[in-house]
């Protein structure tokens, strides 16, 4: 008699599931199958009411256990990238600026970039959804099983300078070498000082073909080079960053605008000092 036809007949009987047997539940967490547990009442009342052979009833075990599995490793990859939760390409706005290269965006998700361990620029004006990009295309990551390390970029800049001081530098250094993909949000938001320049330059040396790096900025390519304050930084870190890199300009208004008060958009821009500072004066 298949299983199926025999657990039939017992439920038909006015027969109940039985309780599982304390053995079996020792066995799968020996194997570490223990997540097989949240579904096997179900899969066994399916088995009975649709009789399937035995097989199948164990596929649709080993089915559930690898979903709960992916599941948990997703949801370790995200808390590690520590993305926002709404930095989404579905809570993306792309009707908000009908010029966005979406078709490179929708290109840039299926994450071939980061399997080939290419470089990929967004820069454009603040408040057009370069980091909600960023975010959203490690996130397509992270869904594809890799591992992506997201940090503001002046913050990790500030990070391996602690590491300098503290003898912590090169473990910390590691760490972000490591990942599938890099996210550095605001590339030259802040003024580089020493050492940021050099450090910059080593995650870009260490990374280059080796890992993926996205950057993003609000600073135009052909500004990139000052930022480093030494050409011959800036030359050999350059070279490797825009080797094979795609680009991805944005231009138009600013999502973060739109909602704002029309007294504030009508305001006079402050005068920029130095570095891009506010002006004192």
């Amino acid at each position: 008699m298949g299983m199926g036809m025999g657990m039939s007949m017992g439920m038909s009987m006015g027969m109940s599931l039985p309780p599982h047997d304390p053995q079996l539940t020792t066995r799968l967490k020996q194997l570490r199958l223990s997540g097989i547990l949240a579904t096997l009442d179900v899969r066994l009342r399916q088995a009975t009411d649709e009789q399937w052979p035995y097989v199948d009833f164990l596929q649709r075990l080993l089915e559930d256990e690898v979903e709960r599995r992916n599941h948990k490793q997703l949801t370790l990859r995200l808390r590690r990238a520590n993305f926002q939760p709404d930095k989404t390409l579905e809570r993306f706005d792309f009707a908000f600026n009908p010029q966005l290269n979406k078709h490179l965006i929708l290109e840039l998700a299926t994450c071939q970039f980061v399997a080939r361990k290419q470089p990929v620029l967004i820069v454009g004006p603040s408040g057009v959804g370069k980091s909600h990009l960023a975010q959203a295309l490690g996130f397509e990551a992270c869904k594809r099983g890799y591992d992506v390390a997201y940090f503001p970029c002046a913050k990790l800049l500030a990070s391996l300078a602690a590491g300098h001081a503290d003898g912590s530098r090169e473990r910390r250094l590691q760490a972000v070498i490591r990942p599938d993909l890099l996210i550095l949000d605001d590339f030259g938001l802040k003024p580089l000082r020493p050492p940021a320049p050099e450090d910059f330059y080593d995650i870009i040396n260490e990374r280059y073909e080796r890992g993926a790096t996205l950057i993003t900025s609000n600073r135009a390519l052909n500004e990139f080079p000052q930022l480093f304050g030494d050409p011959l930084l800036a030359s050999a870190g350059l070279d490797r960053l825009f080797d094979n890199a795609f680009v991805l300009t944005i231009t138009g208004a600013s999502f973060r605008a739109r909602n704002r008060n029309p007294e504030l958009l009508a305001a006079p821009t402050p005068p920029r000092g130095k570095g891009g500072a506010p002006s004192s004066n």
